[in-house]
Parts: structure tokens; C-alpha cells; sequence
């Protein structure tokens, strides 16, 4: 591995896949756990182990950004953990709203993971009368209709969505409206929005139904 410490975030024109992009998360979590148990350095070799990759698949996806390690040490985890931060846009705080406070967002409001990370809720919003004007997990629900004043008054750019299918597509209209301009979509439909508005669906059922066709495959 060639030494370097200028290691580079892609440029806004580089086109990299998602499955390096989800590669690039799996790499941070175990680099962060390394690093909370003490262990300074690692090599592509023992990262890859610990997730099933090859270590050419590991240095190929780091190569997407630049140069990194060191010869005779390998990579250096509080470094790697920075970079890989600094290229997913983790290296800074994101204010999130979320939309939709039924069952699952109630969950996902109690869901420490995402402040972990730097996405921290700031904001529900619903139309419940019963529920607007209170606080749920120390986070205040707005009504929907004040979406534009409290977007911008909490500077949000980033939305979870947990609304029913029937209403995903007009709400998330409205947001955007308000200034949102990337989704985290729970609604089990698909969004028509700008090409500028990234949307990110998370869609349970599809999920188990991966794993069944895995389940099936490996039986037959």
C-alpha cells in the first residue's frame, strides 16, 4: 500500500456504486469498533475477514477516493474512520425531521443509532391533534402545516418518512416545498420528486422477501 496523507473526498462529478457506498459503512462500523477496543492500526486483509470481503475488494473501494495506508503498518483506524466520515458527509451535524408519528416513527424517534451518526431529529411533524404541541423521546411534534417555518427556522435538509403509502407522495411534496431535499422513505411506495431530491426507501417486506429468495436458494 502506498503512504499518503492526501487523501482526497470524491468530487461532486464521481459516479461510484451503491454497493460501495453500503461497502464504505460497513468499513466504518468495523473501523469503529477497533478503535473502541484499543486496536490503532488494521490491514485490508483483516477488515475484509471481518465482513466477508477480499482485501482487493477492500483497497478497490477505497480507491474510489484516493490513497490510503501505510507500507509495513496498514491503515490507521482513527484516520481511515475520518476519511470515510469526511466522504459520507458524516463528518458534520445533520438536522433530520421526521413525518409520521405512528408505531414505527415513535420507534425510530427512540432509535439512538441515527444521533450516533450525526443525523439528529429535531423535528416530527403529524396531523394528530392529540399528539401536536407535544414531545415524544424529548422531540417536539409540530403539525404538518407548519412545515415551511420550522424547515427553515431548524435549517433541515433531511426527512424520515413514516407516513401511510396513500399519503407518502402528497406529503413528501410538501416538503420539498418546505426545503427538504433527501428522503428516507418508510412508505412502501415509490416517490416521484425533482432529480435535485434524493430518496433513500426502506422497505421492510422487500427486505424479508430477499432473505426468503436467499433462504429458498441455498435449500434448492
Amino acid at each position: 500500500m502506498a503512504k499518503s496523507k492526501d487523501n482526497k473526498k470524491a468530487t461532486s462529478d464521481q459516479r461510484v456504486s451503491k454497493a460501495v457506498v453500503s461497502r464504505l459503512s460497513l468499513y466504518l462500523r468495523e473501523l469503529s469498533r477497533l478503535e473502541r477496543a484499543g486496536i490503532e492500526t488494521t490491514s485490508s486483509t483483516k477488515l475484509g475477514e471481518m465482513l466477508g470481503f477480499s482485501d482487493a475488494q477492500v483497497r478497490k473501494d477505497l480507491a474510489n477516493f484516493g490513497q490510503f495506508g501505510y507500507p509495513g503498518v496498514g491503515y490507521r483506524c482513527s484516520e481511515l474512520i475520518s476519511t470515510i466520515r469526511q466522504i459520507m458527509g458524516t463528518d458534520q451535524k445533520w438536522p433530520v425531521a421526521l413525518v409520521g408519528v405512528g408505531n414505527l416513527g415513535r420507534a425510530l424517534l427512540g432509535y439512538r443509532g441515527f444521533s450516533n451518526q450525526g443525523f439528529n431529529t429535531v423535528a416530527a411533524f403529524d396531523l394528530d391533534p392529540k399528539i401536536v404541541g407535544t414531545e415524544i423521546e424529548g422531540i417536539p411534534v409540530f403539525s404538518l402545516d407548519n412545515v415551511d417555518k420550522i424547515v427553515k427556522e431548524k435549517s433541515i435538509q433531511l426527512a424520515i418518512l413514516a407516513v401511510p403509502a396513500a399519503a407518502a407522495q402528497e406529503v413528501a411534496e410538501r416538503l420539498v416545498e418546505a426545503g427538504i431535499r433527501g428522503f428516507l422513505n418508510f412508505a412502501a411506495v415509490t416517490l416521484r420528486l425533482p432529480d435535485d431530491v434524493t430518496v433513500i426507501g426502506v422497505d421492510l417486506a422487500i427486505e424479508m422477501e430477499q432473505l426468503s429468495f436467499a433462504m429458498t436458494s441455498r435449500m434448492s
